[in-house]
């Protein structure tokens, strides 16, 4: 019965989680738009903050005891989010890429997921490890937020029609839904944390494979949900822009918080999964000479995507 209900109030968490994520996400875009910033530069900054906060919720509640869940949770994330939701969301429609993300941010984001592997050779992600996390984060928040301000200027007038709605209504709206958002995510990482632990417990699997599954794809859903919601409405940007965002603040952010907040031991077992991370992300320049990541590619990173659950389950 222990179990069940565990199992239950595991899943409830992870849909607050969804839920909170989405609506985070809503009420940031609405506020996005209205100060003119572009679908890309959206996708990268607040959908990819927003939709990494049920990661960020998740680690803050597991700190400390439960480090375990943390790195797990970051890496599997960052593995989820090209594997399944890039590679769902190529199968349903093949992405158009601008070659400037893929020349600019794809490699920032291998250059962080580098760092964190540097980072954890002495076998800790230590307070101050943290620190320089969050330190990358203060760059790159201010790369983006130049990033922002010259896409502002470009789509001044692509824009007008949007800044003509009424601004009062829309920020309280924006602001309630954020509001909400915040709640759900807090409540839904304590569920989701507490009773993920209690079940690795009852079935022998340890807190890092529960971070590396089932964590990591509940707390994804959100930017699987976002990114195929906006690429059916024809906003690839904002989906592809997403992940990327996504992956670069779970490392700088999530982890640096992480770590800051009580350090994170690192097993050697984990450098396989940092590789695959790796591995993942440069499967997406492959891309670099077209521009679009078609559905041969969306299907090869679901396939590989599903065979790395299946090896981590039961290796």
């Amino acid at each position: 019965m222990e179990i069940a209900i565990s199992a239950i109030l595991t899943v409830v968490g992870l849909v607050m989680l969804c839920f909170g994520g989405n609506w985070l996400v809503s009420g940031g875009v609405a506020i996005a738009r209205k100060f003119r910033i572009s679908n890309l530069v959206i996708g990268m900054t607040i959908v990819a903050y927003g939709t990494s906060t049920p990661e960020l919720a998740a680690s803050v509640a597991a700190a400390g005891e439960h480090s375990a869940i943390i790195l797990g949770n970051i890496i599997g994330s960052n593995i989820a989010n090209v594997g399944m939701v890039i590679g769902i969301a190529a199968i349903i429609v093949p992405l158009a890429v601008h070659k400037s993300v893929l020349r600019k941010e794809i490699p920032i984001m291998l250059g962080v997921s580098f760092l964190l592997v540097l980072l954890s050779i002495d076998g800790e992600l230590s307070t101050y490890d943290g620190i320089l996390l969050l330190a990358g984060l203060g760059v790159f928040a201010y790369y983006t937020f130049k990033d922002a301000m010259k896409q502002r200027a470009e789509n001044k007038e692509e824009n007008k029609k949007e800044i003509k709605q009424g601004a009062n209504n829309l920020y309280l709206k924006s602001a309630g839904l954020i509001g909400i958002g915040v709640v759900l995510l807090y409540v839904g990482a304590i569920l989701t944390v507490d009773n993920a632990v209690i079940l690795a417990k009852e079935f022998g699997l340890s807190e890092k494979i529960i971070g590396l599954t089932v964590i990591a794809i509940g707390t994804s859903l959100p930017e699987l949900i976002t990114s195929i919601i906006a690429i059916r409405k024809g906003h690839a940007d904002i989906g592809v822009g997403n992940i990327i965002g996504s992956n670069i603040y779970n490392i700088l952010m999530i982890m640096g918080v992480g770590a800051a907040l009580g350090g994170v031991m690192v097993g050697a077992d984990v450098y396989v999964d940092y590789a695959i991370m790796i591995i993942f992300s440069l499967s997406l320049l492959i891309a670099l000479k077209t521009g679009i990541i078609g559905r041969p590619m969306g299907i090869a990173l679901t396939i590989g995507y599903v065979a790395y659950l299946l090896v981590t389950f039961f290796k």
